[in-house]
């Protein structure tokens, strides 16, 4: 019987435009729906892994032990970081593929691919 090689888990990050219009409570349910519906598929086909949404308000430490604390969102981006999904595939080529079907990507968005290094047991 041939061996099973262990799927690597990949973040997909999603950034947003800051000066997107708000869209109208009709339109967040149909974008809703869409997301949901993409990852009710990634889940059917063993791909899923988890994912959350994040708020677009945040802190960011900077300089030695995190002397200055800024509010966010942070002038010095244009995006925002929405939310992130991890799933597993077999390579990067499969990631991508993946991320393709992102519904955010129809409204602007953008999807970072990263490869996630496991670290050693505590």
């Amino acid at each position: 019987m041939p061996t099973q090689t262990a799927k690597s888990s990949f973040l997909l990050l999603f950034r947003h435009p800051q000066d997107n219009p708000d869209p109208t409570p009709e339109e967040m349910e149909k974008i809703f729906g869409r997301w949901m519906d993409w990852m009710k598929g990634m889940n059917a086909k063993g791909v899923f892994a988890g994912a959350n949404r994040l708020q677009d308000t945040g802190r960011l430490l900077r300089g030695p032990r995190g002397a200055t604390l800024t509010d966010g969102p942070f002038a010095e981006s244009k995006e925002v970081v929405g939310g992130y999904i991890i799933v597993k595939a077999d390579n990067y080529a499969q990631a991508v593929e993946i991320a393709r079907g992102c519904p955010g990507l129809d409204r602007g968005a953008t999807v970072e691919i990263r490869e996630v290094e496991p670290l050693p047991e505590i």
